[in-house]
């Protein structure tokens, strides 16, 4: 019953919200912000009950459906999903403190809503152990974080940018459905438990493995299937980037993870090289064009294009090594890249814009600001002692084991990572300082400072010592 009590949740929350008055604006935020605190502090609970030494889905539920045709709701994780549930539940507090910005005041209720729905379905999506379940799920996504840009965004192009997002994402995945009812009427069930005992047949599980592969790659998002990324980046608010770099992106990961390799682990193999060729040209292509960019989120979307193609290449290097720095690196990520976001949308709120060459000079204005930037940047690249070298150099590690090109061009992905990120950085901190950053001074506020902390303090925690996430990944 713990994972039901989880992901009923966040729905409470909404359920009180949506009888909550529009014009309770401090009731909406202050309750806003204190349940998905409480949400995370049973999540913590959660990780106390596990047993991370079990081989085993732990938490199962099964609950009837469809008992007729042999569908039914099964809930269970593993330390991948553990990992996972809680790193949604770190951010979602987060997404939900930056509704207290004055742009967002009438509007705090539908926020406030869509940010718990988008846990609440979060939560299922990683617990859901029904192929038939998880879909309908993975698709659900979708629905919030429409809102959230379509709603919420900055500019005028919001509206586009979430019609890609629902687009690309909504027509990768019809093919999986096919897929899923492909698996349904030749072998009798949807329940991921009894399909990791079925031997499929090899043209079958190369055809299934393709379909996911394409809705995967495409949340993900790998080269060439990443154009909605930094379209939806940069029309998003600064909550919907941080949600969307954070946690959505890993749902292609989690989903390479548990269903492609998980059910078809022949036809992964199989196409090992392809996922390579595109992982290694989506790297390359990725850092070239991020250095070529003059938006700072535009910066931020394609350098995890990049990384998102180090994660790949150790998801399918089949080295236990590798497999666990992809999940750390994805968790890694999900904390850094989130911060820059932040980071950038803390500029963006003082100066109404995000073009790079209107800002220099911020070491000066801004000290404690820069202080957050840098160390997240460092972080970005892989600089021993944040938590991205740690994921980065265990897929290194396992890919000179199975595919030294692998292990190559991963590596190369940290030296150009750090040629755009070091001229980020030089940019925006030093030089000359311009006028408008002296009229319109004023270093983090106390409440920015409150959201900024925790991700450094993990972004430090996790590099120094990792073994506190790494005792828990454990993908069953």
């Amino acid at each position: 019953m713990l994972l039901s009590t989880i992901i009923f949740l966040p729905l409470f929350g909404c359920l009180v919200l949506f009888f909550t008055p529009k014009t309770e604006i401090n009731f909406i935020r202050n309750f806003s912000l204190f349940w998905s605190l409480l949400i995370l502090n049973v999540c913590v609970i959660l990780l106390f009950f596990f047993d991370p030494a079990s081989t085993h889905f732990q938490f199962l539920e099964t609950n009837s459906w469809f008992s007729s045709i042999n569908i039914n709701i099964v809930l269970g994780i593993d330390g991948l999903s553990l990992i996972m549930i809680l790193l949604t539940a770190f951010l979602i507090p987060v997404c939900i403190l930056l509704c207290w910005n004055k742009s967002l005041t009438n509007q705090a209720k539908e926020y406030s809503i869509a940010f718990l729905g988008l846990e609440a379905i979060l939560f299922c999506v990683f617990s859901s152990l029904d192929l038939m379940l998880f879909y309908i799920l993975f698709e659900a996504v979708l629905i919030p974080m429409y809102l959230i840009i379509g709603f919420y965004g900055s500019r005028e192009r919001r509206i586009r940018s979430s019609y890609m997002l629902f687009l690309y994402t909504l027509i990768s995945s019809i093919i999986m459905f096919v897929s899923i009812l492909f698996i349904f009427f030749n072998y009798g069930t949807t329940d991921y438990l009894i399909l990791r005992t079925v031997e499929f047949e090899p043209l079958s599980e190369k055809l299934c493995w393709l379909a996911f592969f394409l809705s995967f790659a495409v949340k993900m998002p790998l080269v060439p299937f990443h154009i909605w990324l930094p379209e939806a980046h940069c029309e998003a608010p600064t909550s919907g980037s941080v949600i969307l770099a954070g946690i959505l992106l890993k749902l292609g990961g989690y989903g390479f993870l548990r269903y492609s390799v998980g059910l078809f682990p022949d036809a992964s193999a199989f196409f090992t090289p392809f996922i390579f060729v595109i992982s290694i040209l989506g790297i390359v292509y990725a850092s070239i064009t991020t250095i070529q960019q003059v938006d700072l989120k535009k910066i931020i979307a394609y350098s995890s294009v990049g990384h998102m193609g180090v994660v790949t290449i150790g998801i399918f290097s089949s080295a236990s090594q590798s497999i666990l720095g992809s999940v750390f690196l994805m968790v890694s990520h999900g904390i850094v890249s989130g911060a820059l976001f932040l980071c950038i949308g803390l500029l963006y709120e003082r100066h109404h814009t995000r073009i790079i060459k209107y800002y220099s000079g911020l070491l000066t204005t801004m000290p404690l600001f820069s202080t957050f930037f840098t160390l997240f940047t460092m972080a970005n690249i892989g600089l021993p002692g944040t938590s991205s070298f740690i994921g980065e150099f265990l897929i290194i590690a396992g890919c000179l084991l199975t595919n030294s090109w692998g292990a190559f061009f991963s590596a190369s992905g940290m030296v150009l990572g750090a040629a755009y990120s070091l001229w980020l950085l030089n940019r925006i901190l030093f030089g000359n300082i311009k006028k408008f950053s002296i009229q319109e001074y004023h270093d983090l506020t106390r409440i920015e400072f409150y959201y900024l902390f925790p991700y450094g303090l993990l972004t430090v925690i996790f590099g120094l010592f990792p073994e506190i996430l790494i005792n828990y990944i454990y993908i069953v």
